[in-house]
C-alpha cells in the first residue's frame, strides 16, 4: 500500500495537528507519512497576519502542494480556512472539534477582569482586540505574532501582562495548564471555525477521499459550516471583526443547531449581539438567515471607515451538509 502523503505546516502545534489527524489514519490501516510545507505565513512572523493577506495566508502552499500532486492531503486549523472554494480541493472531513473558546495566559495568575488598566494584552486577531476593547476594562491591546511559545514568552519575560490564543491549541499542545482563564463566549466570542481541523484532499482523488471520510464528524461539520456561512453572507456588507459560535444542543423535539454571532467596531466602541437555532441538516441556511439578522439589525454600520486593504474572500459555495 502506498503511504499517504500528508502537508502540513512546520509549526508545533500545526505539527501536532497533522499527527492527530495521521495517527487516526494509521488506526484505520493506513500508512502515512508528514511532508512539511512553508507558508508565507511561516517565512514573516512579524508583520500582521492582516498585512499579509488575512486568513489564507497559512492555507494556500498547501493547497498548492495538494494541486500539484506533492502531497495527498493537508491539515489546516479550520478557522484559517477561506470561505472562498477552491476548486482544486475538497474539504473531505471535519474530525471531532476540541474547545472552541479563547483563552488567557496572563501574568501571576489574573484573569482577564483582574489584570489593571493599562496592562498589555497580545493578540493578533482583530476579533479579540475588538470584543476585549468592548468590554472597558482599560486595557492596552497590542498587536503580537508568533507560534505558541513565542507568545508565551513575551509574558514569562515580562514584555506583556497577557496574551489571548486559541484553548483548542493549548490542550493539543498539552499546556492547557498556563491559561489562567478560559473566556466565557459571553465576554468574547470565537472565530467562525476555531479549535476545529480542516482535512483537504485534491479533488477527484476518490481513494484518498474515501480514505479520510470516517474522520468526519457530523456535529462538528454542522457548527461549522453554520458559521461560516455566516461569515460568507457578511462578507457581502460587513468587514468588521466577527466571532461566531455554533453547538449542537438537545432541543424539545431533538438535536438543535444553535448559533450566535457578534459583530463588533474595530475599536469596539461598540458591537451588536444575535443568536438563532435551527435544524442541524439545515446549517448553511441558518448560517445564512443569522447574516441576514445582523445586517437588518445595522450590523454594516460597525464596519471600518475605510475600506479593507484586505478583505476576506467572495462569497464561497457552502460546505456541504451533513448527511441525514
Amino acid at each position: 500500500m502506498t503511504a499517504l502523503r500528508l502537508g502540513t505546516r512546520r509549526s508545533a502545534l500545526a505539527t501536532t495537528q497533522s499527527s492527530w489527524v495521521a495517527d487516526r489514519l494509521r488506526d484505520l490501516g493506513f500508512e502515512v507519512d508528514l511532508v512539511e510545507v512553508t507558508t508565507e505565513g511561516d517565512r514573516d512572523r512579524t508583520t500582521p497576519i492582516a498585512d499579509l493577506g488575512g486568513t489564507g495566508v497559512f492555507v494556500s502552499a498547501l493547497r498548492e502542494a495538494l494541486a500539484e500532486g506533492r502531497v495527498d492531503l493537508a491539515v489546516h486549523s479550520l478557522k484559517d480556512l477561506p470561505t472562498a472554494a477552491d476548486p482544486r480541493t475538497v474539504l473531505a472531513a471535519v474530525p471531532v472539534r476540541e474547545d472552541p473558546r479563547d483563552a488567557l495566559v496572563a501574568r501571576d495568575g489574573l484573569t482577564l477582569a483582574e489584570l489593571p488598566a493599562g496592562s498589555r494584552v497580545g493578540t493578533g486577531s482583530p476579533r479579540r482586540r475588538a470584543q476585549i476593547a468592548a468590554l472597558g476594562l482599560g486595557l492596552v491591546v497590542t498587536d503580537v505574532r508568533g507560534n505558541v511559545d513565542t507568545r508565551l514568552r513575551e509574558v514569562r519575560e515580562g514584555r506583556l501582562d497577557a496574551v489571548v490564543l486559541a484553548a483548542a491549541g493549548l490542550r493539543r499542545l498539552a499546556r492547557i495548564g498556563e491559561a489562567t482563564e478560559l473566556l466565557d463566549p459571553i465576554q468574547v466570542l470565537s472565530a467562525p471555525g476555531q479549535g476545529a481541523l480542516a482535512v483537504e484532499v485534491r479533488a477527484g482523488d476518490a481513494d484518498t477521499i474515501a480514505a479520510v471520510a470516517s474522520l468526519d464528524d457530523p456535529d462538528a461539520r454542522a457548527c461549522v459550516t453554520a458559521e461560516r456561512a455566516l461569515l460568507a453572507e457578511l462578507e457581502a456588507g460587513c468587514s468588521a471583526p466577527l466571532g461566531a459560535l455554533a453547538e449542537v444542543v438537545e432541543g424539545t423535539d431533538g438535536p438543535e443547531l444553535s448559533l450566535r454571532a457578534v459583530v463588533a467596531a474595530p475599536d469596539g466602541s461598540d458591537d451588536l449581539r444575535r443568536s438563532l437555532t435551527g435544524d442541524p441538516d439545515a446549517a448553511d441556511a441558518l448560517g445564512r438567515r443569522l447574516a441576514r439578522l445582523l445586517l437588518e439589525d445595522g450590523a454594516a454600520a460597525l464596519m471600518p471607515t475605510d475600506p479593507d486593504p484586505h478583505p476576506h474572500p467572495p462569497i464561497a459555495t457552502p460546505l456541504p451538509e451533513r448527511a441525514p
